[in-house]
């Protein structure tokens, strides 16, 4: 008699609940990265403290707000929580505040945050183009870092 095996086991009882973190924990996803926090604050929205907002999404507390890099976002008193003796930052206020849009699974205690557009645009004006070379017409090699310290257009096109 063939039995039938499957590749991957767990999914074998596919409508079993599994945990997806520890009792009490809230997972957060930004930008491909998981990150498991055992306290957050009270309450619909999520409430973390400072070293976590930096581990969630880069973001440092200082007087002038919350800041990454050179990009400063002035906070709203509302946004810092008192609970229990600690401050909490509300992390779900703020990305709200700068239009970054995210899903929650209150319930379950699961975030989702999508890219912050102020992040996004910081980036484009300061990034840098990945180092590449091309043939001119006469074969010879044009390396993108010869050009450094001067403007270049690149400029491409495909046939398909």
């Amino acid at each position: 008699m063939a039995r039938n095996f499957m590749a991957y086991p767990e999914l074998r009882h596919p409508f079993e609940e599994t945990p997806i973190h520890a009792p009490g924990s809230t997972t957060v996803l930004y930008q491909g990265n998981t990150i498991t926090l055992t306290h957050t604050g009270e309450g619909n929205g999520l409430l973390v403290t400072a070293e976590d907002l930096t581990r969630i999404n880069g973001f440092e507390l200082k007087p002038e707000g919350a800041c990454y890099a050179e990009l400063c976002v002035p906070i709203k008193d509302d946004m810092l929580v008192e609970q229990g003796g600690r401050v909490w930052f509300d992390l779900t206020a703020f990305a709200e505040l700068i239009g970054q849009p995210y899903v929650a699974d209150v319930e379950s205690r699961v975030w989702s945050f999508g890219e912050i557009p102020a992040k996004r645009e910081s980036m484009l004006v300061n990034a840098m183009a990945p180092d590449l070379e091309v043939k001119d017409r006469q074969g010879k090699i044009i390396r993108l870092a010869d050009l450094k310290g001067k403007k270049a257009l690149i400029v491409t096109w495909s046939s398909w």
